[in-house]
């Protein structure tokens, strides 16, 4: 069968096999275009960037260990360009299909590799959350996704956007693939659950089904997002320009207009404004751990459906607002966060936050 070329950059029989056994045996691994692996050079989702990159001469720490516990790299998978977008659109490559929603996107940047899960081209899809690049696909399609503890899995041989943000999560159709990865990949951590859930957004009906307590929940960056997402955006623009705006400079309009506005966006944040912006963020996240305690997980909505795959720049921009609002706080904050599949249809996903270093008592509230 010939690859998608909306999904697949490349693709194999597998591109590369596995370098040992364990408990990932044959699981067929897509990752996403930002990702180190050994031959084959990073494309970031724009072909100008690809035609100027170099074979990786080894591959990222977390290919590595996946190939190492036994997954095969079915192929590259593609992401929305430099990972600067959450609607799953390539203005170079197309717009993966979900065939759980076929007439809306797979939301991302995580794309390809959600798509490739979605559709049973792969088992596990490795990708990147800055914004919601793990839950916001995973939500769209139907899917488990987990944006781990900031720091928790390493991001060497990955293409940064904002480093301060940037993590290294995986999206699968069940979630005991989803744990068994965890396993390959996340340090060791506690695995109790919490004693209760706290429900944003109107999340207490599907968050009962965990079997645990469930309340109302206040909180001053979900009741008003505005401030949080000012902030989070300049600190991270401002680091995706310093990463990137040298080469967008150089390579003018090789970017989709929207993602090149973002960049730009950076461009312009002051080194006191985003002092200022990271300062605020700091606070605003002492007051969700101050409110989840030692005993309490969040709950919120993963992001809705994904948006018609038609829909124009504003459409896409009113869209991408409403879905950082739920994805925004585990990202500024640096918590871990799983987004689970409700059911619902067009699918739509609930996601659990929970302090730094909850990832693997995540992963086991889904077993």
């Amino acid at each position: 069968m010939t690859a998608d070329p909306s999904v697949w950059r490349v693709k194999g029989m597998p591109l590369a096999p596995a370098t040992g056994h364990g408990p990932l045996d044959g699981m067929r691994l897509a990752v996403k275009d930002l990702f180190a692996v050994t031959g084959f050079a990073v494309g970031g989702g724009n072909p100008d960037w690809l035609a100027e990159a170099l074979p990786a001469a080894e591959d990222a720490p977390a290919v590595a260990r996946l190939r190492a516990a036994g997954a095969v790299v079915q192929g590259i998978a593609h992401t929305d360009e430099l990972a600067y977008s959450l609607s799953g659109t390539n203005k170079h490559y197309g717009t993966p299909p979900n065939p759980a929603a076929p007439g809306l996107v797979t939301g991302g940047s995580s794309s390809g590799p959600a798509s490739a899960v979605a559709t049973g081209h792969a088992d596990i899809g490795l990708g990147t959350d800055t914004g919601g690049s793990i839950r916001v696909p995973a939500s769209c399609c139907g899917l488990f996704g987990l944006r781990p503890t900031h720091g928790a899995v390493p991001t060497q041989g990955v293409l940064p956007l904002a480093p301060s943000f940037d993590t290294v999560g995986w999206i699968t159709r069940d979630a005991a693939t989803l744990a068994v990865v965890g396993d390959v990949l996340l340090p060791p951590g506690p695995q109790a659950p919490p004693s209760r859930l706290l429900c944003l957004g109107g999340t207490a009906g599907t968050a009962a089904s965990f079997g645990l307590p469930v309340a109302e929940a206040s909180l001053s960056t979900w009741d008003d997002p505005d401030p949080l997402l000012l902030a989070f955006r300049q600190v991270q623009a401002a680091e995706a320009w310093r990463a990137h705006g040298a080469w967008i400079e150089a390579h003018p309009r090789s970017l989709g207009l929207d993602v090149e506005a973002r960049f730009r966006f950076g461009a312009g944040v002051s080194a006191e404004q985003e002092a200022a912006a990271r300062a605020r963020i700091a606070a605003w996240r002492a007051e969700l751990l101050d409110l989840l305690g030692d005993d309490a997980w969040l709950a919120l909505p993963a992001g809705g459906p994904g948006h018609p795959r038609d829909l124009g720049v504003a459409g896409r921009d009113a869209w991408r607002r409403e879905t950082l609002r739920c994805a925004v706080p585990a990202s500024a904050f640096g918590l871990p966060s799983v987004s689970v599949p409700t059911g619902a249809s067009p699918p739509a996903g609930i996601a659990l936050v929970a302090p730094p270093g909850s990832d693997r008592a995540l992963l086991s509230l889904l077993l």
